[in-house]
């Protein structure tokens, strides 16, 4: 049985990849990760905001000297309020891809088109087998036009990908007026992956305290459809590969996005509610249910159920939508 995938240019010998999460911190379980069965392993962000606040505090330690340099640091996030100052970071890159041989896709994460990204390139010295960037970016300004916002997600495409030789793949929110036009812009940028789709941040609210509430939960199997749809929107239709994000708890969420046309299918709340031994369950259901359906590999599957192979290509568009509508209502006429 071959369960082998192409994946942004890189060769996995299957399709279920480790994405983002704090488990990738410790080269120790991205090594567990491996022995677990993970085709490759996307790191923790490292976030713009840090980059910035390692520039902003050395750029003041250099013009005002070093006894208000601790004070400086006060107006800025604190370094250990995240995950690894950039330093570290590198670390753990050089690290992990001397210690496995799986690939480490580093991960970066921000919003403007400032000096951050040139970071890419300290990355790929530090032996990362590819990059992903994760541009989380909420347009809270209403005098924003979404052209503008656009056009900051491809200008910051060009300028990673004219900086590095490495594959670039570009993790994308949903909310855009006509996603399928970005992403055929980001396509002919160059973008080698596009990873559909990040979960923003959204607050909740305390209603006794008057408080936001800072609360982030594990996404469920039900948040898959969305990604069905865009994942068998665009299969066949651009160039990039296409990797699958959220809600991937068993086989069926990985074979229901391989159907679409994914290449790669990442998932982390699985990893952190059942261990990272669990990489291991997840590829052995995805065998024994190929087995069962007589499927010989996973390029057989790939795409079976895009937009483009289904038999009522309008299942997909709004024509599908009036016909549920009219199954319900026969449903529960009186």
């Amino acid at each position: 049985m071959d369960l082998q995938t192409t994946y942004m240019g890189l060769k996995l010998k299957h399709p279920i990849v480790a994405s983002a999460s704090p488990l990738s911190e410790e080269v120790s379980n991205i090594k567990k990760m491996e022995d677990a069965g993970a085709s490759a392993v996307v790191m923790f962000s490292l976030f713009e905001e840090q980059l910035k606040h390692e520039e902003a505090a050395m750029e003041h330690f250099m013009s005002h000297g070093s006894n208000s340099f601790a004070e400086a640091l006060n107006y800025f996030p604190k370094v250990e309020e995240y995950h690894a100052g950039p330093e570290r970071y590198l670390d753990i890159v050089r690290r992990a891809s001397e210690a496995v041989d799986i690939p480490i896709i580093a991960s970066l994460n921000g919003i403007t088109n400032e000096g951050w990204i040139d970071y890419a390139k300290y990355i790929q010295e530090a032996g990362a087998s590819g990059l992903e960037l994760n541009i989380y970016y909420i347009p809270a300004d209403i005098t924003i036009p979404g052209a503008e916002v656009e056009g900051r997600y491809l200008e910051i495409a060009r300028h990673v990908k004219a900086s590095v030789t490495v594959p670039v793949a570009f993790k994308l929110s949903a909310y855009f007026s006509s996603f399928g036009h970005l992403a055929k812009q980001l396509d002919d940028a160059g973008a080698d992956a596009l990873v559909l789709f990040n979960r923003f941040w959204q607050p909740d609210f305390d209603i006794d305290k008057r408080e936001i509430v800072h609360s982030l939960h594990l996404s469920r199997p039900s948040q898959i459809r969305m990604r069905l749809l865009w994942i068998a929107l665009l299969y066949g239709r651009i160039k990039a590969s296409l990797a699958a994000t959220t809600g991937v708890y068993s086989h069926v969420e990985i074979i229901k996005y391989l159907m679409a046309g994914a290449d790669a299918v990442m998932t982390t709340s699985a990893l952190l509610k059942n261990g990272i031994t669990f990489l291991s369950t997840l590829r052995s259901q995805l065998m024994e249910w190929m087995e069962k359906n007589e499927y010989s590999s996973v390029s057989q599957m790939k795409g079976s159920m895009s937009q483009r192979h289904v038999a009522d290509p309008t299942a997909f568009e709004r024509a599908n939508y009036i016909k549920i509508l009219e199954r319900y209502k026969s449903k529960y006429a009186l």
